[in-house]
């Protein structure tokens, strides 16, 4: 039996900010990608009969709308296998919390069932079709830190310090659509460069919106925001704060009430995927 355990990893938006809505309502973005060392794993096991099982189902949505189901189902019909799989999902990233965790489980099964069925695509071809899926996901395929552009799909790889975060998940769940679609939005943010934003950073042109909007956000962010500077990645709903060194993510992290769902990580240029990826390929 053919089984592969993979990671899929969490991601950060360091920083959000959008320029513009597209003639077709999609927004024009700028963002910072980097990935956590916190991760879902995910197992994958080979069938011969083709079939695509989540051995893992998730409360309130069925499995056809499961990323990672849709992800084995485009790569099936794009290599014309006759494989199937089994897939099971060990949950560690918080659900609706704009860390990727959707986008990350589908660009893994990408990679994992690439390499169980042998279909050996590149990984530009699987971002190509990862992107079908969600503009997050080629991002997770290539498992780089990246500045991101365009709607999030227009990648270039970037080198940036690895800090220490605290991501906390308030409890709620954000709709992106809404706050995409809120009047209230900034719409038209000057783009900056990588220069600009290491010099002076930048903000996430949601967040006001998001707080305005989810009082449960707002008193989390408050809350962290006394430990150290803190923003909210994506359209939310986790808040992230960032350290230099463990040590004093550790000290802030204690200080943090036992109720709140909160995360100690490591901040990432390769992500872990991509780092499992290369040993295993190192050792064949």
């Amino acid at each position: 039996m053919q089984q592969l355990t993979l990671p899929a990893p969490a991601k950060l938006n360091l920083f959000l900010h959008i320029l513009g809505r597209r003639v077709d309502g999609y927004h024009q973005l700028q963002t910072l990608f980097q990935f956590l060392d916190l991760a879902d794993d995910i197992t994958m096991t080979v069938r011969d009969d083709g079939k695509l099982n989540l051995l893992t189902p998730f409360a309130g949505l069925a499995d056809c709308d499961n990323l990672a189901i849709k992800a084995a189902k485009i790569l099936q019909l794009a290599t014309n296998t006759s494989l199937g799989a089994d897939i099971s999902i060990h949950k560690c990233l918080p659900m609706g919390g704009g860390v990727g965790g959707g986008s990350s489980n589908a660009a893994t099964v990408l990679h994992g069932l690439n390499i169980l069925w042998q279909t050996r695509l590149s990984n530009e071809k699987l971002a190509e079709l990862g992107l079908q899926l969600g503009a997050d996901v080629p991002v997770f395929v290539h498992g780089q830190a990246a500045w991101a552009e365009g709607v999030g799909e227009q990648l270039t790889p970037v080198v940036l310090p690895e800090p220490w975060f605290i991501l906390v998940k308030p409890n709620c769940h954000i709709s992106t659509a809404e706050i995409f679609q809120h009047p209230d939005l900034t719409r038209d943010s000057d783009p900056i460069t990588v220069a600009a934003y290491l010099q002076r950073g930048a903000r996430n042109d949601c967040e006001a919106i998001v707080r305005k909007r989810y009082p449960e956000v707002d008193k989390v962010f408050k809350l962290l925001n006394n430990l150290a500077p803190t923003r909210l990645t994506g359209t939310g709903a986790c808040l992230f704060a960032e350290f230099a060194d463990k040590n004093s993510a550790e000290r802030a992290f204690k200080q943090l009430p036992d109720d709140l769902q909160a995360f100690l990580a490591r901040g990432c240029n390769q992500s872990i995927l991509h780092k499992h990826l290369q040993s295993r390929t190192n050792s064949i």
